[in-house]
């Protein structure tokens, strides 16, 4: 039973020798616990401050995003304005054409107006040239019927005198 008892010992010696072995090589390759916990520090530290990182990640993007739909609304609106404009613009250049058209039409009515014009005026100019020289040929008739006239009184006063002066005498 001793000699059980031995073999036990060595075998749980030797058991316990490798343990211890086995130990030291793990001991050896872990961390000092003070510097492990410096690490532990640092990571949980790291770990905030990605967590505010990634926090502050997260806000910027969300305003990110907010500030790109207010800029795509307000592009919209703009290009809304401008699509009104445009429109207006277009029923202005609309109508001032339509206008224009009109006072083409009117234009060139007035345009053919005026030469029937043209052509009365030169007819009336002709005209009123015939009528000039009638006007002077009646006026040179005139005056030679009003020379005439008075060569007639002229005349006839003669005539008159003769009368009175034969009228007495042959009464007598």
């Amino acid at each position: 039973q001793l000699f059980e008892a031995k073999a036990s010992l060595s075998l749980a010696q030797t058991q316990h020798a490798l343990q211890l072995q086995q130990a030291k090589a793990q001991m050896s390759n872990m961390v000092p616990k003070k510097q492990f916990e410096q690490l532990l520090t640092t990571l949980r530290e790291e770990q905030r401050r990605a967590e505010r990182l990634q926090e502050n990640l997260q806000q910027q993007a969300e305003q990110a995003c907010r500030q790109l739909v207010r800029t795509q609304e307000e592009h919209e609106r703009l290009l809304q304005v401008a699509v009104e404009q445009a429109e207006r613009q277009e029923h202005a250049l609309r109508s001032a054409e339509a206008m224009l058209a009109d006072r083409a039409a009117r234009l060139e009515d007035t345009q053919a107006q005026l030469s029937r014009n043209r052509l009365l005026i030169e007819d009336l100019r002709e005209e009123n040239r015939g009528f000039a020289m009638a006007l002077q040929a009646a006026e040179l008739k005139q005056k030679s019927t009003e020379q005439k006239n008075q060569v007639l009184q002229e005349q006839a006063l003669a005539l008159k005198e003769l009368v009175g002066k034969i009228t007495p005498a042959s009464l007598s």
